[in-house]
């Protein structure tokens, strides 16, 4: 939560303000694009845009996080992305113009305490606000699982970053006190409770990423040339999804090619049980999993980076830690850990002396609670 939020939110009483929550991965990383499962929850570090409504077709965007404002026509036939902090707003405004929404022109302020690269979703934050302000101001809304897909759009189609919809999902439809259980292929999805006595701690390494690089897209790739390989074995396997053990290892695919495959397949199984695990309360396997999702995203996927594994070294030996694992696309970012209440503070001072010590970078630790998903905020009344 942005720590005065109520004094921005206060000078801006004439405005509708929308909030969209980041979200953290608990497991299931990089199985969302592969048609599979995913267990991420709501988390209360959000994006805020305060929307006022134009009398002509133009956004005017600025953000408190960047520095550059832009401005763009909405009727703009050839809008192509810049690789600025905006597209993800223009891309937006233009997903939702070409699916048959005329968008009024709009003023949006934007301020978000989900930091940027760290994992944590900001981009699905900043386009899910966006989304619901400008849908909003132009008199409509859409329900949370049908603008997330839109959002995904967006990034896919504008901004050039093939993710899935587990982020644009989460932040749309989490609830507090819960994660999520989401089959990324039907959209079927089910919430489950997370015990009391337990936090999620989110530790920032301070490496950052741009997945417009290539990297993430490279990956996604590599799992979808593996797919066109296996169908040699089995006709009927659409996506990873449907994929087995057993047939990948009749399918001889190229070394690097059965890696990506095969941490996909077992993250998926590995999500189902952590699921199974979190239902019945058993928190030492579920901390043996996401430890597991850690290994295979560094060893076989090899999205992690040494700090990301240093962090995960430094949790898991600290007490009162159930798992930790890097969560988000990796390339830097951020790791979670799952430990007891009581045991949060104590962790947080450990794990960021250490981190300092050993790298000489003094990292962020945010013990988070899972929130709701996004929504309009209440206008704060006049003193």
């Amino acid at each position: 939560m942005i720590s005065d939020e109520s004094s921005w939110l206060a000078r801006r009483p004439a405005t509708r303000v929308f909030r969209a929550p980041g979200r953290v991965n608990l497991i299931g990383e990089h199985t969302d694009y592969n048609g599979g499962f995913v267990m991420p929850a709501a988390i209360d570090l959000a994006t805020y845009v305060a929307v006022e409504a134009r009398d002509d077709r133009e956004l005017l965007v600025s953000s408190e996080n960047f520095d550059q404002p832009r401005q763009f026509p909405l009727n703009d036939p050839d809008a192509r992305a810049e690789g600025a902090w905006s597209d993800y707003v223009r891309g937006v405004a233009v997903t939702l113009e070409r699916a048959g929404f005329h968008l009024r022109g709009a003023t949006l302020s934007i301020r978000s305490d989900v930091p940027v690269g760290s994992g944590l979703s900001s981009s699905a934050a900043l386009e899910v606000a966006c989304a619901q302000a400008l849908l909003a101001v132009s008199g409509t809304s859409l329900p949370g699982p049908e603008l997330a897909r839109l959002c995904q759009r967006a990034e896919n189609e504008f901004v050039g970053v093939q993710c899935g919809i587990m982020d644009q999902f989460a932040s749309c439809c989490g609830r507090a006190d819960h994660a999520m259980l989401l089959d990324c292929r039907s959209f079927a999805w089910r919430m489950i409770p997370l015990p009391a006595r337990v936090r999620l701690v989110i530790c920032d390494t301070k490496v950052r990423r741009q997945l417009q690089s290539g990297d993430y897209n490279h990956r996604r790739a590599e799992c979808e040339q593996g797919v066109r390989m296996l169908q040699s074995v089995d006709p009927s396997i659409r996506s990873l999804r449907d994929a087995s053990l057993a047939i990948l290892e009749r399918a001889r695919l190229p070394e690097i090619i059965h890696r990506r495959c095969r941490h996909v397949i077992k993250e998926n199984s590995r999500t189902l049980r952590a699921a199974e695990a979190l239902e019945s309360d058993d928190l030492a396997l579920f901390g043996r999993l996401m430890s597991e999702s850690h290994e295979s995203l560094r060893d076989d996927y090899q999205v992690s980076c040494p700090e990301l594994d240093l962090m995960v070294r430094i949790a898991q030996a600290l007490p009162g830690v159930y798992g930790s694992r890097m969560t988000g696309a990796g390339f830097g970012g951020c790791t979670l850990a799952l430990l007891d209440q009581e045991r949060a503070a104590e962790f947080a001072r450990k794990i960021t002396d250490e981190y300092q010590r050993t790298t000489a970078i003094n990292l962020d630790v945010w013990t988070c609670r899972t929130a709701g998903g996004a929504s309009e905020i209440l206008p704060v009344p006049a003193p």
